[in-house]
């Protein structure tokens, strides 16, 4: 059975793709958008909110990477979230977006000197990765207290989901401080002991491909550390967990499974003291908010056949659809038709690859599918797409990124848009790539040089 949620995710998505075909935003001169449900959005805030609902003190912070579009991001901070960032970059779009440092997470395997003491000097949350980073910051502080909480990140070393790369908590991952490898808990608990100011320990065993009872292992392993620290030390100074993200998407149907409340009653499961109170909760979940809310929509150009298989070239291709293009079998997309028009195609299906612009053989975001008959003309989209794809450009081929556009229904029924990043000009894409320095290498030439001379071939 349908759940109301996705039938209204549906519904909503239907109407948005044929009211941008009739507003003009996606044409011949805009052959790809990407859409975003903004209601679908707040929606999964408020399924989070609720899940974690209860005594504990539980603050939810968006991770970034997942959708780095400041509009976006102030929309997710109207929403009471916090943010999760992973580099300068990230940081910079936060705090544009207009979260106050106070409700930032700074996570990086590779933070700089510069950006540690700018986020110890503004009150941002930061999550150490390993010790050579602690002796940064002991250097940094000299002695004074640091103006947000400081927390150490450790690897449980749980084990891997179905999907490698995505996968953190495994014997030799590059995150956090291996807690299995000899003397890793007590040079923890030792680094505790030292430095007062330490409050917190962050984990984060993966996100797509990793199923919940892993999760909650590599969860239960950072509680059970901060317990053994607190008791060691005869005092309450860990107070927080900051226990990451990592609920799976459900890429195969509307649904929304599993849900948050899935997610805690594993958590409540493996570890029943954790949501009591104790501790302060930080997660950082990022897919699971956007996924679900996100549609990328390209006009088909060609329709074609090839060995007996039928082809269809769309404009949606690695530059906005990456990971599942290079690996089609972790990062499967559903696939949708519609007609010049933006409405459902029905009618006979055909068995049909679905291929983008870029020049290889493998841009391909959907093989073998049985769909609708497809027509130059038709629109193509792919759905759950509002976290990675349209907001993370690969810029293969020099293809610009496209417009992208958040939509709700109003009262009347009617869907209405806002902007939220315009398509990048082929202009716009010469001038990224140097062409205000066009003449510099020339002019080393013209500067001459051993074997090189004005003029000579090289």
């Amino acid at each position: 059975m349908t759940s109301a949620s996705a039938q209204r995710r549906r519904t909503a998505r239907e109407a948005a793709l044929a009211a941008a075909v009739e507003e003009g935003l996606l044409d011949a001169r805009s052959p790809l958008i990407g859409l975003l449900d903004v209601d679908g959005v707040l929606a999964a805030v408020d399924d989070l909110h609720h899940a974690f609902s209860g005594p504990a003190t539980v603050r939810h912070t968006f991770a970034a990477k997942a959708c780095s579009l400041v509009p976006v991001l102030r929309l997710l901070a109207r929403a009471g979230m916090g943010c999760e960032v992973a580099s300068p970059g990230e940081l910079e779009l936060a705090l544009e977006a207009g979260f106050p440092p106070g409700r930032l997470v700074f996570d990086s395997p590779a933070k700089t000197v510069a950006e540690l003491r700018f986020a110890l000097d503004h009150g941002i949350a930061v999550n150490l990765d390993n010790f050579q980073e602690l002796a940064r910051v002991d250097a940094l502080l000299a002695g004074r207290s640091p103006a947000g909480p400081i927390g150490l990140r450790v690897n449980p070393q749980v084990g891997a989901g179905a999907i490698g790369a995505m996968s953190t908590a495994t014997s030799t991952s590059k995150f956090g401080i291996a807690l299995r490898d000899e003397g890793a808990v007590q040079a923890v608990a030792d680094a505790f002991a030292a430095r007062p100011w330490l409050s917190r320990l962050h984990a984060h065993v993966g996100s797509q491909g990793c199923p919940l009872p892993l999760i909650a292992q590599g969860v239960r392993a950072v509680h059970e550390l901060a317990d053994h620290i607190n008791a060691a030390l005869g005092r309450r100074q860990v107070t927080g967990l900051d226990i990451g993200g990592g609920l799976p998407v459900d890429f195969d149907s509307d649904e929304d499974r599993p849900g948050y409340a899935d997610y805690v009653t594993e958590l409540r499961a493996a570890v029943p003291e954790l949501l009591d109170g104790r501790y302060t909760l930080v997660t950082e979940f990022g897919r699971s908010l956007l996924a679900k809310s996100g549609t990328i929509a390209s006009l088909v150009e060609y329709t074609k056949s090839a060995g007996g298989r039928r082809i269809a070239v769309t404009h949606a291709g690695a530059q906005v659809a990456t990971r599942t293009v290079f690996m089609p079998d972790s990062w499967p997309l559903r696939a949708g038709v519609y007609d010049a028009a933006g409405r459902p195609k029905q009618g006979a299906t055909e068995v049909v690859d679905i291929a983008g612009p870029c020049c290889f053989a493998g841009d391909l975001t959907a093989v073998g599918r049985e769909l609708p008959a497809v027509e130059p003309g038709d629109i193509v989209a792919l759905y759950d797409t509002g976290a990675y794809y349209f907001s993370t450009h690969f810029a293969y081929n020099s293809l610009p990124r496209p417009a992208v556009h958040g939509y709700r229904t109003d009262a009347e029924g009617q869907i209405r848009f806002a902007l939220v990043r315009e398509a990048q000009s082929v202009r716009q894409v010469v001038e990224e790539s140097g062409a205000a320095h066009a003449d510099a290498l020339v002019g080393l030439l013209a500067a001459g040089g051993p074997g090189h001379a004005e003029g000579t071939a090289v």
